[in-house]
């Protein structure tokens, strides 16, 4: 697991680096496990554009991943560690002792051959599923569910863990990457260990051309554009928001710097001890 810098004998190889693979086994991911992925360009069921800057390209195929974790108490061994264009992690192919297969998001650390299981009393090992009233204090996890039974919700991409605080009750307290510290149900299951591939965030893309192979569009300043299309359009020269001392705003007049979006009577609010700012 680690990166690969390109010699810099073109303009777009000069900044660019690529993921070396080191940690994959196979190029071929498992037919059963594999579904179609339509890509809506950024477009609702009526035609328009409701995301902006997506759209092209390179095509897919989404892997069917398990995040539930439910066959408790029958061993798995890894088979395979393979890349997923869907997601910023490795995953692995997990084969059950009845001979089932199933994708998991690839912990740090995971290698072909290992077992794996998930339970109530298992061992505290990474790649291990529980739930979290039987995780101890102190211990990294991911993949961690909000309702029990749904299947892992948080924390799942490349890098990223959380830490157990305790167990209070019917609930657990965990502590989140981003600082906040929430209460999740304590017979939630989650995954011990980090997630992988954390070298994911030092990738730099190098040219714009390499973002529209991953679907993203180009990108037009408000501030360069006309008053008719933007908040922030025309004026004399540069200037914020057209010209006057208004706040920036987004094309549809939502206020672009330190509104808070969250909705002042979320249910999961109460749920929140510390938030992450």
């Amino acid at each position: 697991m680690g990166l690969r810098q390109l010699k810099p004998i073109t303009p777009g190889t000069r900044f660019y680096s690529v993921s070396d693979f080191s940690e994959v086994t196979t190029s071929t991911p498992k037919k059963s496990l594999l579904t179609t992925k339509k890509k809506s360009g950024g477009r609702n069921n009526t035609g328009r554009v409701t995301s902006r800057h997506r759209g092209g390209g390179h095509k897919q195929r989404y892997r069917i991943i398990d995040f539930k974790r439910n066959k408790h108490n029958i061993p798995a061994t890894v088979e395979t560690i393979e890349y997923d264009p869907n997601r910023t992690c490795r995953i692995a192919l997990l084969k059950y002792n009845d001979n089932e297969y199933r994708y998991i998001l690839a912990p740090n650390g995971i290698k072909v051959g290992d077992v794996l299981v998930s339970g109530e009393n298992v061992e505290l090992k990474d790649g291990n599923a529980m739930p979290l009233s039987k995780i101890p204090s102190g211990m990294f996890i991911h993949n961690i569910e909000l309702k029990p039974g749904k299947g892992g919700q948080m924390v799942r991409s490349a890098g990223m863990a959380a830490q157990m605080v305790g167990v209070d009750g019917k609930y657990a307290q965990v502590k989140l990457p981003s600082g906040e510290i929430r209460m999740v149900l304590a017979n939630c299951m989650a995954t011990l260990g980090t997630v992988g591939n954390s070298e994911h965030e030092n990738i730099l893309y190098g040219k714009a051309g390499r973002m529209r192979w991953f679907g993203v569009r180009p990108q037009t300043r408000g501030m360069a554009m006309n008053p008719i299309d933007h908040p922030n359009g025309g004026g004399e020269g540069r200037s914020k928001s057209g010209g006057g001392r208004k706040h920036l705003r987004s094309p549809w007049g939502q206020l672009a710097k330190g509104l808070k979006t969250r909705k002042r009577k979320k249910a999961s609010s109460k749920l929140i001890i510390r938030r992450r700012k």
